[in-house]
């Protein structure tokens, strides 16, 4: 090449590199704006959902909310939409950014929920990669079972908590919200890991309790639909800290329709892999607030009551 046509080529290669970036930036701005698009729609479709009286026209408007969030997903970049304006969805992005689980619920006029969500997966080529779950709460019969996306113990997920182990990080710790019917709610510890194929596989066998109690796949708590119950990473004590349960008198043991805090703490301690029970813990700090937002949705006069 000549000295002549040497800052010829050079030219050329920065115009060149120049558009590039050029509509690279365009065309990042128009997935922008499509997301933006989507995620106003979403906003109106989930308080329309809420706001219909009858179950099928909830079911409808959540059917077309499903079919709205699908078309969002599809979007070039759209992992990394935090869709944060939508609030009645939960959006938890995995620690290590490989994948993130979306989830909500849709009330029932005979106070039970019916709950949706997906699990969206990180991909090298933008390309969307979704696994749906499907809420099959009413066809499990074991709240201990391991589960698939396809058969899902539903709830609306609050907090992800990594576990890593020997160097790697077999599976994540789930807390959720799970409503449960007119006069009790539930709240759950679940285990998500995955499988040799890459699907999603809820429950794994490492809670252990007291001694002579049987190690479980998952923690669920059943409490008074009118109180509130903490359920939360506490990071002072590096444990997942909840609200120890107790009925209102002792004639009522085993009737979770009487049961709520006695003001006093337990919690799971990751020892090795596994989730230790700890028993009366004294915290410095009251916990994390934010689940105490989870008690009746659909009424907004219940005041929380943590005393018995």
């Amino acid at each position: 090449m000549t000295k002549a046509l040497k800052p010829l080529f050079i030219i050329i290669f920065l115009c060149c590199a120049g558009a590039s970036v050029l509509a690279q930036h365009t065309y990042d701005l128009n997935a922008n704006s499509r997301l933006n698009s989507s995620r106003d729609s979403l906003i109106n479709l989930s308080e329309l959902t809420f706001k219909k009286e009858d179950n099928q026209d909830r079911f409808t408007a959540n059917a077309t909310f499903i079919k709205t969030l699908v078309r969002a997903l599809k979007t070039p970049g759209s992992f990394n939409y935090s869709f944060d304006s939508v609030k009645k969805i939960t959006v938890l992005k995995s620690p290590d950014n490989s994948f993130r689980i979306i989830s909500w619920y849709v009330p029932l006029n005979d106070g039970t929920y019916r709950y949706f969500g997906t699990i969206q997966m990180a991909t090298k080529d933008g390309r969307l990669s979704l696994l749906p779950l499907i809420d099959g709460t009413d066809n499990i019969n074991d709240t201990n079972a391991i589960t698939s996306n396809k058969n899902w113990y539903g709830a609306r997920y609050y907090q992800i908590i990594p576990v890593i182990a020997n160097g790697h990080q077999p599976y994540y710790i789930l807390l959720g919200w799970k409503g449960n019917n007119a006069k009790t709610s539930k709240k759950v510890i679940e285990i998500l890991s995955f499988d040799k194929t890459g699907l999603p596989v809820f429950g794994k066998n490492i809670f252990d309790g007291a001694k002579g109690d049987k190690s479980k796949n998952r923690i669920v708590f059943e409490y008074n639909k009118l109180n509130s119950m903490t359920l939360t990473l506490d990071k002072n004590v590096n444990m997942i800290v909840f609200d120890h349960l107790a009925p209102f008198s002792a004639e009522m043991e085993g009737n979770f329709e009487f049961y709520a805090s006695d003001l006093s703490f337990d919690a799971y301690k990751l020892l090795n892999g596994r989730l230790k029970l700890v028993e009366n813990i004294i915290l410095k700090n009251e916990p994390n607030a934010m689940d105490e937002l989870y008690i009746d949705p659909m009424n907004k006069n219940i005041v929380p009551e943590k005393k018995l």
